[in-house]
């Protein structure tokens, strides 16, 4: 500090004038004190901080909205590939700074976490576009719509968290990620990646939490064992093989593990077979083919069954019901043909020849009794009719055959689908019967060209509506409906009191066997995620049928919710209850039908399938069929059903939510019901909600 020595005269008594300088010695050094120049000092010393701060402000603005550095610049190019409908807000702004864009969080100018959740990102993970990110912490893209591969992610040596669930990620499992040797959180599901799980997985030393859920990896789960690992979960994949038995995955049930139909083991509960399944998943499964688009969408192409599988699984020809008018007529035919050789053996008094060849009248049937008529009516026509009167007849027997083809009906092909077979191939086919239901039976069919199919027989006594043009109208409106959650109906036929419709073969059985079919007596209902991912898909279905065509399901049950190829659930038997009599009880259906249509002459409406699909959402949540469901009151029905599972901490509240929805749609009065979709937007709003709990425990971690 600068020294100041002022000399002013002093007042007579000896005292310092007012406002005049004091002089201090401090520390060897003199101080002189003015007042109203610490005051003038002051005032220009504030001024020029001032001015200065006024020259320094857009500089540290400039500084501060550089958005062209290299992390800028990584954010940029990630959206440019990644957002290709603009729902990404990255402002080029020299007022915004790149830490204050959406989703974006830093730490000393470096970016720490991105979290773009649900904002309809409908693109590509681009490969090195977030790599110069090394101090990410958290990447957080689920319930976006990305699809391709997913990137090499190695350059992001800091990441704990990533979650990539929910879009529509191909391709392998990114061997990348194994070398994040930080990760604790790693949620890959339902996403449509195949090939193996590396076994390299064991190397992630802090792993909290793994889920593959949902997928389409084979092959078998490696043996985990890092004591850290607290969540894990792989059901919905083609995984293969035995469980490992590890002290680590031993602390997971079966429901971590389901809807992989290869697996066995220990841990789930279920034997190991040597045997080779009969439907074998190939190593890369072919990419998804829209629904319409693809005449093999129609079926499941498969390789010819070794000798050993035709031995084990004969098949009887599918003939249902049409065949028996063929045979009758055949047999009509050939009784006509006897009549006319005893009336040639009385006139002529032939007794027999030898040596004539074989007569082509030795028709095979599967009916023993008309097998047997057309033997001993060719063996007589064999002894009586020249070679020249048994050709002329078996030209004969094949045009009245035709023609009764013709007359019989047509297979009818909907919604402009191509048609890959005919009627008599599809009569030809091989069958299985896989169930009989509320209106009729159904068979499994492999058709010449190696397609499955399944085919329902209605049942005629069900059925109420008789005419041909009213059957065919309804058909043609069933068979345009098109979505993901539904089995798509390819064809019908009729012919008098016949009627089949061909559907789409779902090749991993109904929910009914998933929730009671094949679970042993330790066994668990389904984990709640599980069972909010089914409702998802089928009251989507629903809300479909209900929108888009204004038709009713009307006979909604777990037994006509199948699962499909990527154990999406899908509804089949739907809008057939306008054809059927409802003269006829169902007493499978019997628990899922709504209080207002269980009078004779009742009709289904759109609160019916609301009805139903709040008891199937308890069914789901409890594990037991609608005739176990206790008459509870909301408050104890909430109860019951925690009381029949296990429920793990922090699910209570989940689970009241689904059951809460649950007891909504099963309200006794129609009218208190919600609309389907308005079903559909409550379990979308308890899935956000999961969602968003997810995320924020995992910020905690």
């Amino acid at each position: 500090m600068a020294l100041i020595q002022v000399d002013q005269p002093k007042q007579c008594d000896g005292k310092t004038p007012v406002g005049q300088n004091v002089v201090e010695e401090t520390r060897g050094q003199v101080v002189v004190h003015s007042p109203r120049l610490a005051i003038q000092e002051a005032s220009a010393i504030k001024a020029r901080l001032a001015e200065l701060e006024a020259n320094r402000q857009p500089m540290l603005k400039a500084r501060d909205v550089d958005n062209t550095t290299p992390n800028a610049l990584a954010l940029l190019s990630f959206k440019s590939k990644a957002d290709l409908h603009n729902n990404l807000h990255f402002p080029l702004s020299r007022h915004i700074n790149y830490c204050q864009w959406q989703g974006v969080k830093c730490s000393q100018g470096k970016v720490i976490r991105l979290v773009l959740e649900g904002i309809g990102l409908n693109g590509v993970f681009h490969s090195n576009t977030l790599s110069q990110l090394d101090q990410l912490r958290v990447l957080s893209l689920q319930n976006n719509s990305l699809f391709g591969p997913i990137p090499d992610l190695s350059k992001l040596v800091n990441l704990k968290s990533l979650f990539l669930n929910h879009n529509y990620f191909s391709g392998y499992f990114p061997f990348s990620i194994i070398s994040l040797h930080r990760l604790r959180t790693l949620d890959l599901s339902y996403n449509k990646l195949y090939g193996v799980l590396p076994t390299e997985l064991t190397h992630l030393d802090r792993i909290y939490s793994l889920h593959f859920e949902w997928n389409r990896f084979n092959g078998s789960i490696p043996p985990l064992n890092q004591t850290s690992l607290q969540n894990f979960n792989v059901s919905g994949n083609n995984l293969t093989g035995s469980v490992p038995v590890t002290v680590v995955l031993s602390h997971f049930d079966a429901s971590s593990f389901l809807w992989n139909p290869g697996l066995c083991g220990e841990i789930i509960n279920k034997e190991c077979h040597s045997k080779i399944p009969f439907f074998r998943s190939s190593s890369i499964p072919p990419p998804p083919v829209a629904l319409g688009q693809n005449a093999e969408v129609q079926g499941i192409a498969l390789s010819p069954p070794s000798s050993s599988s035709k031995k084990k699984n004969k098949k009887t020809p599918l003939i249902v019901g049409f065949s028996v008018s063929v045979s009758l007529l055949i047999i009509g035919f050939l009784l006509f043909t006897l009549f006319s050789i005893k009336r040639v053996k009385k006139q002529t008094g032939v007794t027999g020849h030898k040596n004539l060849p074989s007569s082509p009248m030795s028709i095979a049937s599967e009916s023993a009794s008309a097998s047997a008529s057309a033997t001993v009516a060719a063996e007589v026509a064999m002894r009586v009719v020249k070679e020249q009167e048994e050709n002329e007849l078996e030209l004969k027997v094949k045009k009245m055959q035709g023609k009764q083809l013709v007359k019989s009906g047509n297979l009818m092909f909907c919604a402009g689908e191509a048609q890959v077979y005919n009627l008599d191939q599809l009569m030809r086919a091989s069958a299985e019967m896989l169930g009989r239901g509320s209106i009729g039976t159904t068979y499994k069919a492999v058709l010449d060209n190696q397609l499955i199919v399944s085919v329902k027989r209605l049942d005629a006594l069900k059925i109420s509506i008789s005419s041909k043009e009213m059957f065919q109208t309804h058909m043609e409106s069933v068979g345009s409906l098109r979505h993901p959650n539904l089995v798509p109906v390819r064809a019908y036929f009729q012919a008098q009191e016949e009627r089949l419709i061909v559907y789409d073969y779902q090749p991993n059985g109904s929910l009914f066997s998933l929730i009671h079919g094949s679970r042993s007596a330790r066994a668990k209902p389904l984990h709640w995620t599980s069972c909010l991912k089914i409702a998802e898909d089928v009251v989507q279905g629903l809300a479909y049928i209900h929108q888009a065509s204004r038709l009713i399901h009307g006979n909604l049950k777990s037994t006509n919710v199948l699962l499909g190829a990527d154990f999406e659930a899908c509804l089949t038997d739907y809008c057939l209850s306008v054809l059927t009599s409802s003269s006829h009880d169902d007493t499978e259906s019997a628990g899922y039908k709504a209080p207002e249509t269980r009078r004779s002459n009742s009709r289904i409406t759109a609160k019916s399938d609301v009805y139903s699909f709040g008891i199937l959402l308890l069914e789901l949540l409890s594990g037991k069929p609608p005739s176990e469901h206790p008459f509870l009151v909301p408050e104890e029905l909430s109860n019951w059903v925690q009381s029949v599972r296990d429920v793990e901490p922090g699910e209570e509240n989940r689970l009241a939510m689904l059951v809460e929805v649950a007891i909504t749609c099963s309200l006794h009065s129609p009218e208190q019901r919600p609309s389907m979709w308005q079903v559909m937007k409550m379990i979308q709003e308890i899935k956000e909600t999961v969602m968003m709990e997810d995320n924020e425990l995992a910020n905690i971690l």
